[in-house]
């Protein structure tokens, strides 16, 4: 247990290294939109283990935690990838700007998933999705998948009522969906 406790906060550390270092060459708005993403992924890093029944479960904590991905998704994240600031030291991809569409409705998903788990957090932990998902073996979309992007098939209010297992996993699929797309493989 030491040992894994250990090696986790020994990887958060060379997350936090690696992070920094990354941001060093960035500037403007580039870091501007890096420091948010960091911002998510360090809440996503804190909640997971709660979400795993690894840590204690905190409510407030994941009230909080979805409350700045919020902050930090739909149009705040949009806005922060103006075109022309693509290249070195960002890690976004070309496609951002290629298939916009899809970007932002994919921050829109984000940012309203975030307010669902901010809404489940009074909801506890519950289940996890399957890998047939919540919607009949659609996925989590009701049969859109977030690669396609488009408008949430789901609200925040409906997103609310779930375990907040589930809304978790949906806060995370969208980012590794974004990420899969949209952001350049590191070094």
């Amino acid at each position: 247990m030491k040992l894994k406790r250990n090696l986790s906060a020994a990887t958060g550390i060379t997350l936090i290294a690696a992070t920094a270092f990354a941001h060093s060459g960035a500037m403007g708005i580039v870091k501007e939109r890096m420091d948010g993403m960091a911002a998510m992924a360090e809440v996503v890093k804190a909640l997971a283990p709660m979400m795993q029944g690894t840590a204690p479960y905190d409510p407030d904590a994941v009230r909080s935690g979805a409350a700045r991905i919020a902050a930090h998704a739909g149009e705040a994240m949009t806005s922060k990838f103006p075109e022309g600031t693509g290249g070195a030291p960002s890690e976004a991809r070309p496609e951002i700007w290629q298939d916009w569409e899809t970007f932002t409705g994919l921050a829109q998903q984000l940012e309203i998933f975030a307010e669902g788990l901010e809404r489940a957090a009074e909801n506890g932990v519950g289940g996890m999705p399957t890998q047939g998902g919540m919607m009949g073996g659609q996925g989590m979309m009701g049969g859109q998948g977030m690669m396609g992007g488009g408008a949430p098939m789901m609200s925040a209010e409906h997103i609310g009522q779930m375990p907040a297992g589930m809304a978790f996993a949906m806060v995370s699929q969208a980012c590794t969906a974004c990420h899969t797309r949209f952001r350049a493989e590191e070094k």
